[in-house]
């Protein structure tokens, strides 16, 4: 069943895992994608670097209008 989005998971203890998980940051960032992660009271807060500390990091596209 497909949910639309996609999820990858890593051992923070990893170092290959982290590292491709910052490179999937900076490239979903780069792509223009807003990152976000959940604070401990679950609120989201918008990031603008990796967080390896993170326990989920989400991320949003662009919204185009006009």
């Amino acid at each position: 069943m497909a949910t639309g989005d996609t999820r990858h998971m890593f051992e923070q203890t990893d170092p290959n895992g982290l590292a491709e998980a910052e490179q999937r940051f900076r490239e979903l960032t780069g792509q223009g994608f807003t990152a976000a992660t959940r604070t401990s009271s679950g609120e989201l807060k918008v990031t603008r670097s990796f967080d390896w500390t993170a326990d989920e990091t989400l991320f949003y596209p662009r919204l185009v209008g006009g």
